[in-house]
């Protein structure tokens, strides 16, 4: 499908047809590249992109979004192509969304819309199931009158099954009852995820994040051997995945891997994933994954690293890999942004190119902020120091006539876990 006003005809597929529409105004440039990532979007939610149109935009009109001439031509192609949908690659005002599908007479979506679909399809666990229903339905309660149409394509949602068969009768105190209802269960969760959290501290947590699509889940497998769904789409894994890193560490350490990051995230889906994203900012590194053989790989890094703000990690430490360095045509592209960025690294998930150095730059971070401890032991308590080696470095250790002498370097919370050991040797005791 080629970008523009030209059209594209596909007759043979049995997916939905959809036209995608793009806009370029002063203050935010649509590209190419960013109607090619919406029509990514477009097929993983299983519709079938067909034609796109594109506008330069002065102002949005406040009633239609797009100028009257190129509503007219939109709504001549929707004539013609008769798709299901049409898709913009811009977020509308619940206004905006009516008056466009009374103008075309089909059902009208925005980009926020389709990642929430993508969202809803892909999410396993009871959590993220919650996050996103939530996350729909406080997107959708301004736009009620539309939305139902949306609403009824999803399976199983909950809260909202068989939404087809009882759309007149929910309204939107229902809606806000169910939104209530989702928000109390989210806190419920929230509290075992900060159980499950605390049973973490003491244990040297990083967190994988960045763009969509940008290799995550592949290094996520290669360091821990977990089994997380790789596939060459956006968003092909949703749920956060933590595991532990079982080989070629010298340290106990749990990595996890996020939701990726892509543009115009909706903002209640943000706000939704708070348990899921608290991971982010429960960690002690974070490696931001940059796609570099991505041709707007610097505009992707910016948009993580804003949506990274948005969150509120900002006193994290964060290291630079920027992947599918075999991908490049020529060292040039990598070499600049080494050395714009001097501490970053230059990884391939798919050669294994770069990790045993990307392994040495978290093993160096560690140890970094270790700090020094000296511990006496009884003899009788030197059983102990096996145990006390899962939680700390041993530097030195002095055996003496009154007892064990250990040198120790201990991370950031470890402390009180090397205590709470020493406590229950000396109960059993």
């Amino acid at each position: 499908m080629k970008t523009g006003n030209k059209i594209h005809t596909n007759t043979k597929t049995s997916k939905p047809k959809a036209i995608l529409v793009g806009v370029s105004m002063p203050d935010t440039i649509t590209s190419d590249i960013s109607l090619e990532e919406l029509e990514g979007l477009a097929t993983t939610a299983n519709y079938d992109p067909v034609a796109t149109l594109t506008q330069n935009l002065a102002k949005i009109n406040p009633k239609t979004f797009l100028g009257s001439g190129k509503v007219n031509e939109l709504r001549l192609a929707v004539e013609h192509h008769e798709p299901e949908v049409v898709i913009f690659d811009e977020e509308l005002s619940p206004r905006q969304n009516r008056e466009l599908e009374v103008i075309l007479k089909c059902r009208v979506m925005d980009r926020p819309w389709v990642i929430l679909e993508i969202f809803n399809d892909h999410a396993q666990t009871r959590e993220a199931k919650t996050q996103v229903e939530l996350a729909r339905m406080k997107y959708s309660l301004p736009r009620l009158t539309g939305m139902w149409g949306h609403l009824s394509r999803q399976r199983g949602g909950i809260g909202m099954k068989d939404v087809g068969e009882t759309q007149i009768q929910l309204d939107k105190r229902m809606i806000r009852n169910e939104i209530h209802k989702l928000e109390k269960k989210l806190i419920q969760i929230d509290k075992e995820k900060k159980t499950q959290r605390k049973n973490r501290q003491g244990t040297y947590k990083v967190a994988l994040v960045g763009y969509t699509n940008a290799g995550k889940s592949t290094l996520m497998n290669y360091l821990t051997g977990a089994n997380t769904l790789v596939e060459d789409k956006l968003f092909a894994t949703l749920d956060a995945t933590v595991r532990k890193i079982k080989k070629n560490f010298p340290y106990p350490v749990i990595l996890s891997d996020t939701v990726g990051l892509i543009a115009k995230l909706p903002h209640d889906l943000v706000a939704s994933f708070k348990s899921t994203l608290d991971e982010v900012r429960d960690a002690d590194l974070l490696i931001h994954l940059v796609d570099l053989s991505h041709p707007e790989y610097d505009e992707q890094m910016r948009t993580a690293n804003d949506l990274l703000d948005e969150m509120g990690v900002t006193d994290i430490d964060i290291l630079l890999a920027f992947n599918k360095i075999d991908s490049l045509p020529n060292s040039e592209v990598l070499d600049r942004v080494l050395h714009d960025h001097p501490s970053s690294i230059g990884i391939s998930c798919k050669t294994k190119q770069g990790i045993d150095s990307l392994r040495q730059k978290m093993v160096s971070h560690y140890e970094k902020n270790m700090s020094s401890y000296r511990l006496e032991l009884k003899h009788s308590q030197s059983i102990l120091i096996q145990e006390i080696r899962k939680h700390a470095l041993v530097l030195k250790e002095d055996y003496t006539s009154n007892g064990i002498i250990l040198n120790l370097r201990l991370a950031a919370g470890s402390k009180a876990k090397l205590e709470s050991i020493l406590k229950q040797a000396i109960k059993q005791n």
